[in-house]
């Protein structure tokens, strides 16, 4: 069984920095594939950014320059480091990872994360 931690967020004031952490623990697993996604109330869910086990990192045009997504390959665990936020910014953040658990396909998300940028 494959299980998704996720840590970080919280309310800061803007220009301000915050970082999240996923981790996906569990025993015969194997991830292609770590992103960061985001939702705010009304909307869809958009990506923020994502990187594949090749190490190919994608990003919204809007947090192009001010997040930086990083991964851990042999921890299963995606950083994202966010920097300069902005009140846009403010949303729940989901970590989304997929990959095979004992041969099976697995996408899972986590249970979210809040982050507020508010003066």
């Amino acid at each position: 069984q494959v299980q998704l931690v996720e840590s970080g967020g919280g309310l800061v004031q803007p220009g301000g920095s915050l970082s999240l952490s996923c981790a996906a623990a569990g025993s015969s697993v194997s991830i292609n594939y770590m992103g960061w996604y985001r939702m705010t109330p009304g909307n869809e869910r958009e990506l923020v950014a994502d990187v594949t086990s090749g190490g190919s990192t994608h990003y919204a045009d809007s947090v192009k320059g001010r997040f930086t997504l990083s991964r851990d390959n042999a921890k299963n665990t995606v950083y994202l480091q966010m920097n300069s936020l902005k009140p846009e910014d403010t949303a729940v953040y989901y970590c989304n990872v997929r990959g095979y658990w004992n041969y099976s396909p697995i996408d899972y998300w986590g249970q979210g994360t809040q982050v507020t940028v508010s003066p």
